[in-house]
């Protein structure tokens, strides 16, 4: 039997945790501890995911959130460590790259712990986010390395992976298995009645601290979403900090603000709206997985085939080249049946090469 402790604690984790998680359950052969560091810590945020995407409820909630990344991380590395020195896992398996991530590799290496990372090998060559260093730190002291795209793949080979004592596995996305099946789980429940008509709106989101910290460029944005809601109505799913900081730097916008909501709410208004505008990764993906196309919020973007295919144009925060991309994607036609991430069958490969690590 494999024991295998996966750390999650954000949003997008809760996601690719779904998939792989139901994937583990139909093997004989796996155990899997679930730890939450707590990191998104409202019910909107965590719970509310946990509960409508049927992942199994967390044996461990550590309840860290807030302050600074260092106190964060350290606090993490400590309550992981104890679990891990409790469970004594064979192998401890962190998603993407937030604090949670990193501080689970951390504390599995140091306790000479197989470390398994799920979306390996991403780069966006910015290390002033803390995404990139959290990725490229746990990318280092992995022992399988999971990537979703070829690209993924070429940027470790770069980085001279070949050379180390690792293993490094293209499985394809993860998240595209989670969107695949609750569209079907959807399809069966015909969803949320309240959700506007399809087409009638745009869906946007913002939330890295590169937009919402600097008020140069959340002003930007705003300006941009205001004028382009004039012609297209916007809906901006909005987190309570981002919302004060508007007040506070004295911001105002005429786009329709919900608060922060569940995935397959999400799901439903992705399907829904004409296009994205966004700048979260994830979501980047999303829209490319139910055939929407994406403006992109930042200077750069790990999903660079999704650029080159012409479906996301990367418009930074500037308010000219936002409005203009809109007006390019919004009757813009692409190919949507490209496979850039494996067609839902990454969770597959993850449980297949882990056994078969596992056996050498």
């Amino acid at each position: 039997m494999v024991k295998i402790v996966t750390i999650v604690g954000a949003r997008p984790q809760f996601i690719k945790a779904a998939a792989v998680s139901r994937a583990f359950s139909k093997s004989a052969e796996i155990t899997e501890i679930i730890v939450h560091t707590g990191q998104h810590f409202d019910d909107n945020m965590s719970k509310v995911f946990f509960d409508e995407l049927n992942i199994p409820t967390p044996h461990y909630h550590l309840h860290i959130n807030g302050g600074s990344h260092g106190a964060m991380t350290g606090k993490m590395l400590e309550s992981i460590e104890e679990v891990l020195l409790k469970e004594q896992p064979h192998f401890v398996l962190v998603y993407g790259d937030t604090n949670s991530t990193l501080a689970g590799a951390l504390a599995a290496k140091k306790l000479h712990i197989k470390v398994i990372h799920v979306e390996a090998g991403l780069r966006s060559f910015n290390m002033r986010m803390p995404e990139e260093v959290n990725r490229i730190l746990t990318d280092r002291i992995s022992d399988l390395l999971f990537c979703p795209t070829d690209t993924a793949v070429a940027n470790l080979q770069a980085e001279g992976f070949e050379n180390l004592p690792v293993k490094v596995i293209k499985n394809g996305d993860v998240m595209q298995d989670a969107a695949l099946y609750y569209q079907n789980k959807l399809a069966e429940t015909n969803g949320d009645k309240t959700i506007p008509t399809a087409g009638s709106y745009i869906l946007a989101t913002i939330h890295r601290a590169e937009n919402t910290d600097n008020p140069d460029n959340l002003r930007s944005i705003i300006e941009a979403f205001n004028e382009i809601n004039t012609t297209t109505p916007i809906v901006l799913p909005l987190h309570p900090r981002t919302r004060k900081l508007l007040q506070q730097q004295g911001i105002s916008t005429t786009v329709k603000l919900i608060e922060p909501i569940g995935y397959l709410e999400m799901i439903q208004l992705i399907m829904n709206a004409q296009l994205i505008m966004t700048d979260s990764g994830g979501l980047q993906k999303e829209a490319f997985f139910f055939k929407k196309h994406c403006v992109t919020l930042r200077e750069q973007t790990e999903w660079v085939e999704l650029v080159q295919n012409g479906v996301n144009i990367i418009t930074g925060t500037d308010k000219t080249k936002i409005i203009e991309a809109v007006e390019t994607l919004r009757n813009k036609e692409s190919n949507f049946e490209i496979d850039l991430y494996g067609s839902g069958k990454a969770s597959e490969r993850v449980v297949r090469e882990i056994l078969s690590y596992s056996a050498e």
